[in-house]
């Protein structure tokens, strides 16, 4: 018997064939192959195929998708950004950068005078003091994975999200600041929105905070995030905002415009001060 090339087989077997092998796989070692696994590999049928297999999307999808190779690797790549987010490691992987008052600590939820978290999973947070405390994560996007081309020509949107509380029996002030910048730390976008002043006697809520950063514009290598605050009564102990669950996400969404070539940043001081984030409560 005739032994029979894999390539004889219909386009329409090696696209399935193909949608089983890692992706990092199909680009690497298939895609040079030959000319007809490079055009199958390149066709839009295919990663729409992955993401289905991956469970990315439905049989129903139907949101447009400007490009399906981005759109598979951006949602392969998409988890939380920042690590120890809700304190189940201490204080581990925060910078503090200030640390006043009482200092940082970290407690197991309702705590007292609050409230359990939305998502019983969550099961501690970070708490401040009578000084202001605030912590810091610098992430550093391309040893993350995500590559030059796909941060400048796709600039997909980067999703910022925080949760904080009052104590009920006393008030405080919850800052956060999150500054998008280029490898160089030069800041290229910023998100920094007015502190939030709870007042004494409150119900002790859990309140989220989001920002999505969108058609920014190129160069963003890193994200710098800062949160924190202090309570308003200036009591001994840890009486201010208490803060858990903060994520970094980058969306599969990409831009909406093209990039722009004229856009001048702000310029921010040399590496070590851009990585401080000045404190709010120092402007």
């Amino acid at each position: 018997m005739a032994l029979v090339s894999i390539n004889e087989l219909p386009e329409n077997i090696l696209l399935e064939l193909f949608t089983h092998v890692p992706a990092r796989e199909l680009l690497l070692r298939c895609r040079p192959v030959c000319s007809l696994w490079r055009d199958l590999i390149d066709v839009a049928t295919l990663w729409k195929r992955k993401s289905l297999h991956e469970g990315f999307i439905t049989k129903d999808w139907d949101q447009p998708v400007a490009d399906w190779k981005i759109f598979y690797f951006l949602n392969s790549l998409r988890r939380n950004l920042l690590r120890n987010p809700c304190a189940e490691e201490d204080m581990g992987s925060w910078r503090i950068d200030s640390n006043e008052g009482d200092q940082w600590k970290v407690e197991r939820l309702p705590g007292d005078h609050g409230t359990n978290f939305p998502d019983p999973k969550v099961k501690k947070y970070f708490v401040t003091s009578y000084g202001m405390c605030l912590k810091s994560q610098l992430v550093d996007l391309k040893a993350e994975g995500y590559w030059e081309e796909l941060l400048d020509k796709f600039r997909p949107d980067i999703v910022v999200k925080d949760w904080f509380a009052a104590r009920a029996d006393c008030g405080c002030t919850y800052h956060i600041r999150v500054q998008l910048a280029s490898a160089d730390y030069i800041v290229l976008a910023s998100f920094e929105p007015p502190p939030v002043t709870i007042h004494q006697w409150n119900d002790a809520t859990w309140t989220e905070v989001s920002h999505t950063f969108s058609d920014y514009p190129p160069g963003v290598r890193h994200v710098l995030f800062q949160h924190g605050g202090k309570d308003t009564q200036f009591w001994a102990g840890w009486y201010g905002p208490r803060v858990t669950n903060s994520s970094i996400t980058i969306s599969h969404k990409t831009t909406r415009e093209p990039a722009s070539s004229t856009a001048r940043p702000e310029t921010m001081p040399e590496q070590e001060e851009a990585a401080r984030l000045p404190s709010p409560h120092h402007l």
